[in-house]
């Protein structure tokens, strides 16, 4: 003590060195690890004088280790890592100084100059890092690809980082990056493509800025190349364009401003779309920008002002590519995706209509389009208009309906279907198979083209026309869906029909393109449960299926979703209320009927063979794929086979090692309300039975908490509930983040909610939710709050009949009181009846029930005198004397009542028992 306080007065008058010496001295005597770490701190601020700062930053570290909060060692160690040149750590140790001292304005000050100092040598390195790239790219004469390359590289993940954004936007990077744009070179429109995206990012005023220099329509061109990678890129440039514009349009006061900006991109995207010049992937990229960016995200947008527009402005566009017939004179370059691509598109327009006025415009947009290729154009604009109806039959159907009803549309289909050009028929034939939707059109072309499409399968000589004939076929034969007493067919025609199909999906000499039409008579077909008994038995179709999945043609999305749909019989299917079957029979109704082959044993096996052929793994593929074909609805359907495929828990764990979780996160979070709950369910139903950390590993777990919370709204059904909350009770029992995660959720008033369901079962799952989320501090401080009947429920639970429920209800008394001594005093205020619903748990013949009573008098008996004072005036001090005495069989038990009775000793209120003494 003499040595550190000689140390001190010589530090004091400046003589370091001294001070050094004696601290060192006093360290070699001391013992005590509190004054050690003292010394240590004041040895770290010696060497700071001496400018030795690696010492000086061990001897803070050695002061930090003993005492976390000590503030001058971590002080001093952030001036030490400053000199050090370590600014990341010098930041995080005066970080942790303001949070412990946040009114030290030495410990403000420190932090906001480190800052300004980081930053300064940020900038400085930014600056030449910068010149030197732009240098590199922009020079003639530099021909090492390498070196390009790798500046390229450089000046993409600078711009990714906010600091270097805005270096790169400051120094006329706006400008240097549109000459890249202009060399026509692949590899440098590549990169200048991707800088760009980092400059717009989350950035309304350099969008803005970038747009004004680039202009929209170098960008439209730039996206209309032909080559792919660039393209895309241009379409990502864009997208994130009007991510950053739609941002400043709903915050921003210059929102007049971006709207103009967005109709200005948006106009060049639709004139791209009928630009002969355009690549075809071009034409594709443009669309599915469009989809992306017009229609509202959600129905609460109540503005649809750029739908409409659109609409008015360019829907006519949008059916030039859809009526496309491809090889045609003067047609325009399209792929196998974009006819899809503008149904997709013209159904999410049609979805974003809010009133009548609003739709029936569309229809006579529609109406007008076709009718002027059908009239007076002869057998070429027939064509065209036939396609045009095709595309809308994919899309919006009710437009697409309405548009086949024109005078002569049907008869113009069905005589094309037997025309002796193969080109004329391919066209008629899809036209007749997306018609016969309706069960009224199906009955007419039932009666009317069944015996054409079967001439066509049989005596035509082209591949893709004959498959085109059979899912025509298979459609009609499928028209009276699952009911088994409604056949079309023959008997035996549906079982040849899909043997056909699954013989053309597995034949590979064929493109998939037109292997794509066996998926989709298979997508009706397999409504039949014959049908499907067999085609789960077809190793080698199931596996030709998903193999076509991942081909570049993704419109085979849906036909996969829906005949895997069909196979797991998750479509929507109501059991029909006894009574009213009686009343159908007594009217003579039709009553439609189960296949004996849909039985719950049939199914598990077919979901097993599904499993087995790894339908999971294809899945994710699908997930993963940025397509305008997996629509909403395509969405939906995927979800409801994901349910169906973990309806067992055994089968979870492998559609977890199959990729099954991961896909289901954005399957749960996008798409139709019915597609996000069947996912939300699924997931639920894996976190209940597997280790939530193993099944969505890292960060994902937590993307999981949000689906799950929504399986809590009061829309949802009581299973759903059910399973939300026993997923959630896992999640919270796992860390304290994943706690907050549910709480910023908003989930806990839900979760209160559902502790009063008269279900017994929704009921207790509540409360054992709540007894996980009551570890975290903000969940605690509801049972304290005034006028709350939170731990009055919880104390009347902790008596109730159902042993689960108590065990749930007294565990969360037990952590409550353990943790606010200000809770076990208000017990005996809540309800009469504590005392007894106590001595019930002291007194049940469950050891973990008398534990969670032991314990929660213990707490109680501990937080004050008076109320131990009630306990022991009752029959509770005999009770606790005879626990504390079965050492043997309940220690844990035992040892709480001794607790409580020492403590009831040491207030006096009892006298030690003699033979324990």
């Amino acid at each position: 003590a003499q040595l550190r306080e000689r140390g001190n007065a010589l530090f004091q008058a400046g003589d370091h060195a001294a001070a050094l010496a004696a601290y060192t001295e006093a360290l070699s005597l001391c013992e005590a690890e509190p004054e050690q770490a003292v010394l240590h701190r004041n040895r770290a601020a010696c060497y700071l004088k001496l400018e030795d700062y690696a010492k000086a930053e061990t001897d803070a570290s050695k002061a930090i280790e003993a005492n976390g909060r000590d503030v001058k060692a971590l002080f001093r160690r952030s001036q030490a890592l400053q000199k050090l040149g370590r600014l990341d750590q010098a930041v995080s140790d005066l970080q942790r100084c303001v949070s412990l001292e946040p009114k030290n304005k030495a410990f403000q000050e420190a932090l906001r100059a480190l800052g300004s100092s980081m930053h300064e040598r940020t900038m400085s390195c930014t600056d030449s890092k910068v010149e030197q790239m732009f240098q590199i790219l922009l020079d003639p004469d530099e021909k090492d690809e390498d070196k390009k390359q790798k500046a390229a590289q450089n000046l993409i993940v600078l711009a990714r980082e906010e600091a270097g954004a805005e270096k790169i936007f400051q120094s006329d990077g706006v400008q240097l990056l549109t000459r890249l744009l202009d060399t026509a070179k692949a590899d440098l429109m590549l990169a200048a493509l991707r800088t760009l995206v980092g400059l717009c990012t989350g950035h309304r005023s350099r969008t803005a800025a970038v747009l004004a220099e680039l202009e929209a329509p170098r960008l439209s061109a730039v996206l209309g190349v032909e080559h792919e990678q660039v393209s895309l890129a241009a379409c990502n440039l864009l997208h994130m364009m009007f991510d950053s514009l739609k941002e400043g349009l709903q915050k921003d006061f210059r929102g007049k401003e971006d709207a103009v900006d967005l109709k200005v991109l948006i106009k060049h995207l639709l004139e791209l779309l009928v630009l002969e010049g355009a690549s075809a992937h071009g034409r594709d990229n443009a669309l599915n920008l469009l989809i992306k960016v017009v229609p509202r995200k959600s129905s609460k947008e109540t503005n649809n002002s750029l739908s409409l527009w659109v609409i008015d402005q360019g829907l006519k566009k949008v059916l030039e590519v859809g009526s496309t017939v491809c090889g045609a004179p003067g047609s325009l370059p399209v792929t196998e995706n974009s006819r899809m691509s503008a149904s997709v598109l013209l159904s999410k327009l049609y979805d974003d209509l809010k009133c009548d006025a609003e739709r029936e415009n569309f229809h006579r947009l529609c109406k007008d389009y076709v009718r002027s290729w059908f009239e007076g154009h002869e057998l070429a604009g027939k064509l065209r208009a036939v396609q045009a109806v095709s595309c809308l039959l994919q899309g919006p159907s009710d437009a697409g309906n309405g548009v086949l009803e024109l005078e002569g549309m049907m008869d113009s289909v069905l005589s094309l279907c037997a025309s002796v050009c193969e080109s004329h028929q391919l066209v008629a034939v899809e036209a007749l198979i997306h018609a016969a939707d309706k069960a009224k059109r199906a009955s007419f072309i039932t009666a009317n083209g069944v015996s054409l499409l079967k001439e066509i399968y049989k005596h035509s000589e082209r591949d893709s026309i004959r498959i085109r004939a059979l899912v025509g076929l298979c459609k009609l034969g499928s028209a009276g869906g699952t009911d088994f007493s409604m056949k079309q067919f023959a008997e035996g025609s549906t079982m040849k029909l899909a043997k056909q199909c699954r013989k053309w999906l597995c034949n590979e000499a064929i493109d998939a393109g037109t292997r794509r039409w066996a998926v989709e008579g298979l997508a009706y077909l397999t409504f039949d449960a014959d049908v499907k008994e067999e085609f789960v038995e077809d190793k080698a179709a199931m596996q030709a299926m998903f193999h076509l999945v991942r081909s570049e043609d993704r419109s085979v999305l849906y036909a996969v979703a829906s005949t895997l749909v069909n196979c797991t019989n998750s479509y929507d299917h109501e059991e029909p209320d006894p009574q009213m079957l009686e009343l159908a029979k007594y009217a003579k109704q039709h009553i439609p009927e189960q296949h004996p082959k849909d039985k719950p044993d049939f199914l598990k096996r077919r979901v097993r063979k599904l499993l087995t052929a790894g339908v999971v793994s294809a899945f994710a593929c699908i997930v993963k794929s940025e397509n305008p074909a997996l629509t909403d609805s395509c969405r939906e359907l995927i979800s409801r086979v994901f349910l169906a495929l973990v309806e067992e828990a055994e089968d979870r764990g492998s559609v977890v090692a199959q990729g099954g979780g991961k896909a289901l996160i954005p399957l749960s979070l996008e798409g139709t309300e019915v597609g996000q709950t069947k996912a939300a369910q699924a997931l639920a139903k894996i976190t209940i039975t597997s280790n939530p950390e193993l099944a969505f590993p890292g960060e994902r777990i937590y993307e999981v908490v949000r689906p799950l919370v929504s399986l809590l709204h009061l829309q949802r059904t009581g299973l759903e509930n059910f399973e939300g909350l026993m997923a959630l009770t896992n999640l919270a029992g796992i860390s304290e983040r994943l706690r907050q995660k549910i709480l910023k959720e908003k989930a806990v008033p839900m979760i209160e909610g559902y502790m009063f369901e008269e279900h017994e079962l929704i009921r207790l799952a509540a409360t054992e939710c709540m007894c996980n989320m009551a570890m975290s501090k903000e969940v605690q401080e509801l049972f304290l709050a005034e006028g709350s009947d939170r731990l009055k429920l919880m104390v009347l639970y902790s008596g109730e009949e159902d042993e689960k429920l108590r065990r749930a209800a007294s565990g969360t008394l037990a952590m409550l009181t353990a943790l606010h001594p200000a809770i076990c005093k208000r017990i005996p205020q809540v309800t009469v009846h504590w005392l007894e619903i106590l001595q019930a748990l002291l007194l049940s013949p469950s050891t973990e029930l008398q534990h969670r009573g032991a314990v929660v008098v213990m707490n109680m008996v501990a937080a004050e005198r008076e109320v131990a004072e009630q306990l022991m005036a009752s029959e509770t001090l005999e009770i606790l004397s005879v626990l504390a005495k079965d050492d043997q069989d309940k220690p844990r038990v035992a040892q709480a009542a001794k607790a409580s009775l020492a403590q009831a000793v040491a207030y006096g209120l009892i006298q030690p028992n003699p033979s324990q003494a």
